[in-house]
């Protein structure tokens, strides 16, 4: 069995930021793995842990199998309550888009209900924001455009008659 090497805590912020770099160059697979040595070493750090997740959510969509346990158990771990509420509606609204680009049967009415969540939570984040931090508004209208745009409605509620005999 291999042993992984453990980095140095003077070397965390640089790696930090090749995770970011490697999001950007669409390889999460890559910052998901210098993530998870940067939170080997501090399980707490809230740069890594918002890398970590935003690398696994660039996965959805895209063939690869992403547990959204994952994604919620990292914003558990996360300390601003802010936050957990905005990283929240993005895995929503990500995971709205991923099902919206598979095109499957069905794909819009849970598009549907994850578009709605991701701006159930922004509205959430919205009331609690930093001052000038407009982007739960940003992504909540972003969120408005998907659901005019693909004409998402809620599922119809089935309704049973008993069958009378």
């Amino acid at each position: 069995m291999l042993n992984l090497k453990q980095l140095s805590k003077d070397g965390v912020p640089a790696a930090i930021e090749k995770a970011m770099r490697y999001r950007l160059l669409n390889e999460p697979g890559e910052a998901e793995s210098i993530c998870l040595d940067v939170l080997a070493i501090e399980p707490d750090n809230q740069k890594a842990l918002v890398t970590l997740l935003l690398a696994l959510t660039d996965r959805y969509g895209r063939g690869f199998a992403v547990s959204g346990t994952q994604a919620e158990q990292i914003i558990k771990r996360l300390s601003d309550s802010y936050e957990k509420a905005y990283y929240s509606g993005l895995v929503c609204e990500r995971k709205a888009k991923a099902q919206l680009a598979q095109g499957a049967p069905g794909s819009g009415f849970n598009a549907h209900d994850l578009i709605t969540d991701a701006m159930k939570h922004y509205e959430h984040a919205e009331s609690i924001r930093p001052a000038g931090n407009d982007d739960a508004l940003l992504r909540y209208n972003a969120c408005a455009r998907i659901m005019m745009k693909n004409n998402l409605t809620a599922r119809q509620q089935e309704h049973y008659e008993p069958a009378l005999e």
